[in-house]
């Protein structure tokens, strides 16, 4: 993977992530508790893959 798509898709995925787990957790004090949870693990999910990519990047040559 070339070093600028790692550096587009960290982004998405961080900014994508905390947004569900903000989604979530709106959504636990409206009273959908199941679907808030849901949000919330699989949004701290991806955005945890988003930093350990920060860590691939930083082990990637940059572009010539």
């Amino acid at each position: 993977m070339k070093p600028s798509t790692t550096e587009k898709l960290v982004w998405i995925l961080i900014y994508g992530g905390l947004l569900a787990v903000g989604l979530g957790i709106a959504l636990q004090q409206r009273g959908s508790a199941a679907l808030g949870w849901l949000l919330v693990v699989g949004g701290g999910i991806v955005a945890a893959v988003g930093v350990v990519l920060i860590w691939v990047r930083s082990t990637q040559k940059d572009d010539a």
